[in-house]
């Protein structure tokens, strides 16, 4: 199954400036999807998770739903499905 993920501005220098990425698995959680997407990018893995958990300020979607009020990183991602990464961003 085939699963695009999305690469915010912020994080496209640690994915060789990608903005899109897709990832083949066979069956798919949003956990399975990253370790996808960390074993082509090592770099990213530091800067979305920590000590296995999502960094606080960066959110993930599915289909444009926050897998935060769902299962986390044990969200289903549907073949074809869209996975979306957002670091928070502040300024002031």
């Amino acid at each position: 199954m085939a699963v695009t993920v999305k690469i915010p501005t912020q994080l496209r220098s640690a994915a060789g400036g990608e903005t899109e990425i897709e990832v083949e698995l066979d069956g798919a959680t949003v956990g399975e999807v990253l370790d996808a997407l960390f074993e082509r990018f090592g770099e990213l893995r530091g800067r979305i998770t920590e000590d296995g958990s999502l960094r606080r300020f960066v959110n993930v979607y599915v289909g444009g739903e926050d897998i935060r009020f769902g299962d986390g990183l044990d969200t289903s991602v549907p073949d074809g499905g869209e996975v979306t990464i957002l670091p928070a961003v502040a300024g002031g």
